[in-house]
């Protein structure tokens, strides 16, 4: 079983939970409709990796920089940044065919996670900036979120047992593209003007 890091700890998530089309932004530029709920997915524990690949079975990966929320007690008890990697043209295909999206988020190596830090205040004053090659590509934060940190925790209660160290990945803002080898990434994840966790990734 994979594991991901909060201070020193490894903690070994049964799941990750991920919510889809959270920001209006996001779900404009790839020309999705605003849905009537909250899209819930869920990625495999064998889908955590430590390598950003730029192809996966022949087909270039997109990311997604997102809030990445740990899971204790029943609660979100710490923070880190998450890239979603997705097989895009993969994903178009199972959409317009109506089927589930996992052959194209839910492969080896489709999660990746900074260090996990605990929560330091109120989880909706935390914002995500990802950087490629020194450039700002992606920038949100919980207030542009269609469903707040807090809806999802209840929604997700109301029919998914959560256990203590599963991930939940909050969704992605605008800027998301695709992977080109050796570009450099870099994900913060900031509590007001506060880098509270940072991670590096050299694209393979």
């Amino acid at each position: 079983m994979n594991s991901v890091s909060c201070q020193g700890r490894q903690i070994t998530p049964s799941k990750i939970v991920c919510i889809g089309r959270n920001y209006v932004a996001h779900i404009e530029e790839l020309g999705n409709e605003i849905p009537d709920d909250m899209v819930v997915f869920l990625k495999p524990n064998s889908a955590i990796g430590n390598t950003l690949h730029s192809v996966r079975d022949g087909e270039p990966l997109h990311y997604e920089g997102e809030i990445a929320l740990l899971v204790e007690n029943g609660s979100f008890s710490a923070a880190g940044f998450g890239l979603d990697l997705t097989k895009r043209r993969l994903q178009g295909t199972l959409k317009q065919a109506g089927l589930p999206w996992e052959r194209a988020k839910a492969f080896d190596g489709a999660a990746l996670f900074s260090e996990f830090v605990p929560l330091p205040g109120e989880v909706d004053d935390l914002a995500l900036e990802l950087d490629i090659n020194g450039s700002l590509r992606q920038t949100g934060h919980c207030g542009l979120m269609m469903y707040p940190p807090a809806t999802i925790l209840s929604q997700l209660r109301s029919f998914m047992t959560l256990e203590d160290g599963d991930i939940v990945m909050t969704g992605t803002p605008a800027g998301v593209g695709e992977v080109e080898a050796g570009s450099q990434f870099t994900g913060r994840i900031l509590h007001g003007d506060n880098t509270l966790t940072s991670q590096f990734w050299e694209a393979m």
